[in-house]
């Protein structure tokens, strides 16, 4: 998928463009979501929207995002973001409740992976928490490899995690 195309996935629809209004309600959703499912405070919700406000300005063709959409309400997202050269980085992963279990988390990080060895980037790392298990156990389906570990506080402790895919493998 490119550009706006739209493909379907079980009455979900998904695109790679940015429309008005996606930027906030991405970053919205990621700081009620987290807030409502893990204790995070209002610094998660500032730490999606400055890397994201970036994304959106200075997107370049080795970077991508992915929106899903049911019911014309955000399902999930996910996006790959030059790091370095050889460095990708994923971001904004997140599936709503009302759609987890049908596929589309897989679906989103498959689609994740598969661009960012199109592009050419050596490794993709991510940054996660350890309570995301459903997540952890989808990285770790992909290839991904826990590298490091280290204690966070978004107005919750948590230990953040660090996951490494090597693309060329």
């Amino acid at each position: 998928m490119s550009g706006s195309d739209l493909s379907t996935h079980g009455g979900i629809t998904i695109r790679t463009d940015l429309r008005p209004g996606d930027i906030g309600t991405i970053v919205r959703w990621h700081g009620v979501t987290y807030a409502r499912e893990h204790g995070f405070d209002h610094t998660f919700e500032a730490y999606v929207a400055g890397p994201l406000s970036h994304f959106a300005l200075h997107r370049t063709r080795r970077d991508c995002i992915w929106i899903a959409e049911h019911d014309g309400q955000l399902a999930g997202c996910i996006a790959v973001v030059g790091a370095s050269p050889t460095q990708a980085q994923l971001r904004w992963y997140l599936v709503d409740a009302s759609v987890r279990g049908r596929g589309l988390g897989r679906l989103l990080l498959d689609e994740a992976v598969q661009f960012a060895r199109r592009a050419g980037y050596e490794s993709i790392f991510l940054w996660t928490v350890s309570a995301l298990t459903a997540a952890a156990h989808l990285y770790r389906q992909a290839g991904f490899e826990l590298v490091e570990s280290r204690p966070g506080a978004w107005g919750a402790a948590v230990t953040e995690e660090k996951y490494v895919l090597k693309c060329n493998t």
